[in-house]
């Protein structure tokens, strides 16, 4: 008898530990001694985790050009950030290839010394936002919630996480997290025609806007700083490309000389952009240094 209770034990001692391992799992702390920036990455078993990222780009402030303004305000921002005095959750819409992202990364590099830490999160992801900014409560760092491409489809259930860490939730603002997105759109949620129909206006002309309407626009309105970016004119391009050949060894008379080839590798491409200036950059420097 005891001999069969004990083999029955062992199956249902077996059989918790199954289930356990398939069951979601508190988000547990990484190293943070690891890095200065975090990935968040939920696997297919529904676990999800920190991951330290190993190589980071060297993206620094003085490399981006032409976005002098745009630069000046994240920068001030960020540094109100670490200084522990009030600062804003941020977002930065525009053309794509601007340096939206870039920005963020070098703010990264230009700060981390000073305790800025970054987590990028993906937009599928943001379920677990308040899991991860309660992770971090109470530590001496500083966090960027880094959310890159932000834009919702109707029904996405990352959008009401978002909306209540930004500004709704019952809890109060952990005051060592903000949040940085980047869209190509500042609205972050599709809007369609049909939804003016439910707009109204009195007699004496006072609008009301509709109800679907305001609350696609309320998600963007949350964000303290908003930060627009614009395509760039020729000179300006122009401008992005010498930077980038200078920083991969181009003399100043191979860089006019690719001028002509700069514009025309844009011209193929549709855009003047900072990512294209560095791509085209990339490609000549090294054909110069096969030559």
């Amino acid at each position: 008898m005891n001999e069969s209770f004990e083999r029955l034990m062992a199956r249902v001692e077996s059989l918790v530990t199954r289930i356990e391992s398939v069951l979601p799992q508190p988000l547990s702390a990484p190293d943070w001694q690891a890095s200065v920036a975090y990935r968040y990455r939920k696997r297919s078993s529904g676990f999800g985790s920190l991951e330290p990222v190993k190589h980071l780009g060297t993206m620094r402030l003085t490399d981006l050009k032409e976005i002098e303004d745009q630069k000046e305000k994240i920068k001030r921002n960020t540094e109100q950030f670490v200084k522990g005095v009030p600062a804003n959750n941020v977002l930065l819409t525009g053309s794509r290839g601007t340096g939206k992202s870039s920005l963020i990364k070098a703010c990264l590099n230009e700060y981390s010394a000073q305790g800025l830490r970054l987590i990028e999160v993906d937009k599928a992801d943001l379920v677990d936002l308040p899991d991860i900014v309660g992770l971090v409560f109470g530590l001496p760092e500083k966090f960027i919630i880094f959310c890159d491409d932000l834009s919702f489809e109707e029904g996405e259930s990352g959008y009401k996480a978002l909306k209540s860490i930004l500004d709704g939730s019952i809890a109060a603002a952990t005051p060592n997290v903000l949040i940085y997105a980047t869209s190509n759109r500042r609205h972050l949620l599709p809007e369609y025609m049909t939804e003016n129909l439910t707009y109204t206006h009195t007699a004496d002309g006072e609008v009301h806007p509709g109800e679907v309407v305001e609350e696609k626009i309320s998600l963007s309105e949350r964000f303290g700083l908003w930060v627009s970016f614009y395509p760039f004119s020729q000179d300006e391009y122009l401008t992005i490309v010498a930077q980038w050949l200078t920083s991969f060894g181009v003399t100043a008379e191979a860089i006019k000389a690719a001028q002509p080839a700069s514009l025309v590798w844009a011209l193929e491409r549709g855009s003047r952009s900072g990512r294209v200036a560095f791509q085209f950059a990339r490609d000549y420097a090294g054909q110069q240094t096969t030559a």
